[in-house]
């Protein structure tokens, strides 16, 4: 299906309202439209961190490749111990990890074993060096509950053949660490999500230029180059277009045609800038929301020629709340991720009172905390205006209160979402 055959559909449905759009089914109608990019490529596996695997990753081997002890201590014969009480056996060599012992237990002998070496021939189980007291050749060792007690059996973590990783996962310094004891060097990714984005508005002045009356800096295309190389993307940033039809028609126009995703901030709710809707509607189908949130309430989203657009808005704050909350998953989902990364949250204390207004879903920005004790607790950064860019600086979290929540009195308990885990 087209993305302009769903959009049409979803326009059609009895719970569209682009005006007041719930969060939750704002983030519901985007997934409707994300095809994830499918061209894939064979990396290093030190050079693919940071991609999506694009097949399985099939493990040669088992792992562990041999039965193995999980402790330091002495490889024995379960029936040579005594159930209740001392056994004494007859040390016959050392195994180490990498140095396996040549040789077969017999009965009434044990092997001193280390941690990762592989069980001797007639061993079945570990006796940890805790339990043993060494005299001469002869060691002392204490019952254990049953046979293969501290063993680690050959395949237990991975069978050979199976897929020791999943297309669609993230990789991650883990994912390096699992392939490289795999022996595998390369592996397929898909390759990086190409996204453009630019600022719109006369009064933005570019960083090292001096300011004129009325004009600021242009913070936003900084903040959101930030996020989009946390995210692992390749991007294309076009600057600052001046707010005419025609300069913004003409950067639309190539920012489409040069990436899978376009991004600006600033000039897209109705009724501040008309013809950026009407350069939008002849270039692609786009729907415009108010979504039901503070701060960032105006957010656009559809597609730009093949691009997928996201509009955010000019507000400082609202540009990051909007990215984390709409575009982040997004994009994860358009770089081939299937893993699920929700936002992460925990409920805690919040120590001071938030003033809010039922009606819509509010992301304070607050600075979660813990006491000496232990305890978790959460406090806003002070005034939430959206402009107020050092509120996130200071923050490590949003408070996260729904729709219908009103006022929060200190000692309440909040939702919270961790801004260090995001990305």
């Amino acid at each position: 299906m087209s993305s302009a055959q769903t959009i049409r559909d979803l326009t059609a449905t009895s719970d569209y309202d682009p005006n007041s759009m719930p969060v939750e089914k704002a983030r519901e109608h985007i997934r409707a439209f994300l095809s994830p990019v499918t061209t894939i490529e064979r990396l290093n596996i030190r050079a693919a961190l940071g991609r999506v695997l694009a097949e399985d990753v099939i493990s040669p081997l088992n792992v562990p490749q041999h039965d193995n002890s999980a402790m330091d201590g002495f490889a024995v014969r379960f029936a040579d111990l005594k159930a209740d009480g001392e056994a004494t056996l007859k040390v016959i060599g050392t195994a180490f990890a990498g140095k396996p012992y040549q040789g077969t237990l017999g009965p009434g002998q044990a092997v001193r074993i280390m941690t990762g070496a592989v069980i001797p021939s007639g061993a079945d189980s570990v006796v940890q060096q805790e339990r043993a007291k060494v005299s001469g050749d002869q060691v002392s060792v204490m019952p254990l509950p049953k046979k293969g007690t501290n063993t680690r059996n050959a395949g237990e973590d991975l069978r050979a053949g199976e897929p020791a990783l999943r297309r669609g996962q993230p990789v991650r310094p883990a994912e390096i660490g699992m392939m490289a004891s795999l022996g595998i060097g390369e592996v397929a990714v898909y390759r990086k999500l190409r996204v453009a984005f630019f600022s719109t508005g006369d009064e933005l002045v570019a960083v090292g230029k001096p300011l004129g009356p009325g004009q600021i800096y242009d913070s936003n295309r900084y903040t959101i180059y930030g996020l989009l190389t946390r995210l692992g993307c390749e991007v294309l940033d076009m600057g600052v277009i001046r707010d005419t039809p025609e300069d913004v028609e003409r950067a639309f126009k190539e920012a489409a045609q040069a990436a899978d995703v376009v991004i600006t901030s600033g000039g897209v709710s109705v009724g501040e800038a008309d013809y950026v809707k009407q350069i939008l509607d002849r270039l692609g189908e786009v729907l415009f929301w108010k979504i039901a949130m503070k701060p960032g309430r105006p957010l656009a989203y559809g597609k730009v020629g093949d691009a997928h657009f996201f509009g955010l808005p000019g507000n400082p704050v609202a540009v990051m709340v909007t990215f984390y909350q709409f575009v982040r998953d997004a994009l994860l989902h358009l770089q081939g991720q299937t893993v699920a990364t929700p936002l992460p949250t925990q409920k805690v204390i919040c120590t001071s009172p938030i003033k809010k207004a039922p009606g819509r879903t509010e992301f304070q920005r607050g600075i979660l905390s813990r006491d000496a004790s232990g305890q978790w607790s959460v406090r806003t950064t002070g005034d939430q205006g959206s402009g107020i860019l050092s509120s996130m600086s200071q923050a490590n979290c949003f408070i996260v209160l729904p729709t219908d929540q009103g006022n929060v009195p200190a000692g309440a308990a909040v939702d919270v979402q961790l801004l260090d885990s995001l990305i």
